[in-house]
């Protein structure tokens, strides 16, 4: 029996992006196989390999691709050939924050969550880590990276780049915010610098405002400067946080530290319609192409890209699980092996995506065993 037919558009992107993104395909097709789904992907482009196919970071065809998408799975943007270069006008990362701001993606889920497993694979003592599970909020279409002016100023001595928001996008984001965390802990902490920004200090303003309506959520207001001293020092004070898009920028990527690896966490872009998931690591070129990229946040992000856009919450736990599963028998990539894992267990690209749909496959048999022997039981009772 077909329960769902959607359309899933593929943005694989750059360097290491096909790879990871192809790690996946397995995983839908035995959502359609298994269980009965009908997803279906399709391929578009975007950042370098769209300049290079198109001459556009971000095409009119993909433009239209978005239109007939029920979820974007994307994969990394961005080249190092742009890097050195500032007289280029054109950058794989347009393509990223346009479509954002085509799409009216506000919101950046981005959860940190430590897997027991791979307490030994962080830089930190695994006494700080045991336990962390935090849920970060970054608004994604205002503040700095958006606003305007932004410039080279004649001659090139000068550059402008504008801090910008308003009531609106700071309440939109802050309402979810607490929304998440009266579901969770009932604790927000909201990250600002509102002893030096004006913009912080209307950050402020309005999650006070919004905090009337939501009583039962204690509220902390702490300086990105603390926050990001806190996020090593004490990880579990924080459980829902949230914060602008430049400081939720930097706080997420120092959070991977807490992971042991970019290539362990996912992030959901959330707006009025099609969300974006993708893993939060870059393009690295300097591995593309080799087979050892981690795909495990990419799968998460397909996690959360059920749970979010599809509201299949069990399929998504499952997805989790099988992560875990992975990590708790020993297996590892190349970005998370230690030393003493033993090399048998290290993984490539695709090996650790054929592992992960084994596991998932006997979580789901699993499941159905068991389903079929309460329905003998009840028929007994």
């Amino acid at each position: 029996m077909i329960k769902h037919k959607n359309k899933i558009l593929v943005l694989a992107g750059d360097g290491i992006g096909p790879e990871v993104t192809a790690a996946t395909t397995p995983i839908f097709n035995f959502l359609n196989q298994k269980l009965g789904y009908q997803f279906e992907l399709e391929e578009g482009l975007i950042g370098h390999a769209a300049i290079l196919d198109q001459g556009d970071p971000l095409p009119k065809k993909t433009l239209q691709q978005f239109e007939m998408a029920d979820a974007i799975l994307l994969g990394a943007v961005g080249d190092p050939s742009y890097d050195n270069d500032p007289s280029l006008t054109v950058r794989p990362e347009q393509g990223l924050l346009r479509m954002r701001a085509h799409l009216g993606l506000y919101t950046n889920l981005r959860p940190i969550k430590v897997f027991h497993a791979l307490a030994d694979a962080s830089s930190l003592k695994p006494e700080l880590l045991e336990g962390v599970d935090i849920l970060f909020y970054r608004e994604l279409t205002g503040g700095i990276y958006f606003g305007k002016p932004s410039m080279r100023q004649a001659g090139g001595t000068k550059a402008i780049d504008t801090m910008c928001y308003s009531k609106m996008e700071v309440r939109r984001i802050v309402v979810k915010a607490f929304e998440a965390a009266r579901q969770r802990k009932k604790v927000l902490h909201s990250v600002d610098k509102a002893n030096v920004l004006e913009t912080s200090r209307l950050w402020r303003e309005v999650v006070q405002e919004v905090q009337t309506t939501y009583p039962d959520v204690a509220v902390i207001h702490m300086f990105v400067d603390n926050a990001a001293m806190q996020l090593l020092r004490d990880p579990r004070q924080f459980d829902v946080v949230v914060t602008g898009n430049m400081f939720g920028d930097i706080l997420t990527d120092e959070a991977a530290q807490l992971a042991g690896s970019l290539g362990m966490l996912a992030s959901a872009s959330i707006g009025a319609r099609v969300g974006v998931y993708e893993p939060i690591h870059g393009a690295a070129p300097d591995i593309a192409g080799q087979g050892i990229a981690n795909p495990l946040a990419t799968i998460l992000s397909v996690a959360l890209m059920l749970e979010h856009s599809f509201g299949l919450s069990q399929e998504s736990e499952a997805i989790v699980s099988a992560v875990e599963q992975f990590l708790e028998q020993g297996y590892r990539t190349a970005d998370t092996a230690v030393g003493s894992t033993a090399p048998e267990f290290i993984l490539g690209t695709s090996a650790t995506g054929k592992k992960i749909l084994a596991l998932l496959d006997q979580i789901f048999t699993k499941a159905t065993q068991e389903q079929c022997v309460q329905f003998e039981f009840d028929k007994k009772s």
